[in-house]
């Protein structure tokens, strides 16, 4: 069923994505603040995500994680809706909550990964189908502030650390406040040709 899943969402994705770049799929709104080359500071509204969480290599993840999300916007919900995809697909390393301390506090145990699809412009958690898999949530995030990297190519765990450390170098020297991990962004499936692709690494700002 998940491979099913799977090749429903890829279906879909080829839809929005040829395989020389060429997107339709819909993105969050944002603002430019800043700006040099491949380097920008956005302003995004608030959105609300579906995600989920998969232990595990990144590259062993993905497929997991997609077709659970997949799995959501293709009906897999308690009203049996339907949601257009949007663009990008978010993966960052995941944190796991100490048992009996504040949430703030975090730590890393094991290997796991978050994926997560932007909803439609104007969802709310109120407007939004509940998940019927339970490791599907939807959660709400603030309007914020994010340093952004673009680059082509694969979007593999290693570009990802190559190009955040790219990225919070550019932002130290301009006197940035960083707030968050580095996470990818997606804007395309995996048989565009990698030079045609447009890949991202976001990081939160105060």
């Amino acid at each position: 069923m998940d491979k099913l899943i799977l090749l429903a969402a890829t279906s879909l994705l080829l839809a929005g994505c040829s395989v020389i770049g060429k997107r339709t799929a819909a993105e969050p709104a944002y603002r430019v603040l800043a700006g040099e080359g491949d380097y920008e500071v956005r302003q995004y509204a608030e959105m609300v995500v579906a995600e989920t969480i998969v232990e595990g290599e990144y590259s062993r993840t993905s497929g997991t994680a997609f077709s659970r999300l997949a799995g959501y916007i293709f009906g897999k919900n308690r009203s049996k809706a339907k949601i257009s995809m949007t663009a990008p697909v978010l993966q960052e390393r995941a944190g796991e909550k100490l048992a009996m301390t504040s949430p703030v506090l975090q730590e890393k145990k094991g290997k796991s990964w978050v994926m997560a699809f932007v909803m439609p412009e104007g969802s709310s958690l109120a407007s939004l189908p509940e998940p019927i898999d339970p490791g599907v949530t939807l959660r709400t995030v603030p309007a914020r502030n994010v340093g952004i990297i673009r680059y082509t190519g694969l979007h593999s765990e290693s570009n990802l650390d190559a190009n955040a450390a790219k990225l919070a170098g550019w932002l130290e020297r301009r006197g940035y406040r960083m707030i968050s991990k580095p996470r990818a962004a997606s804007y395309d499936p995996p048989w565009t040709i990698p030079f045609m692709r447009r890949n991202e690494v976001h990081i939160d700002l105060e």
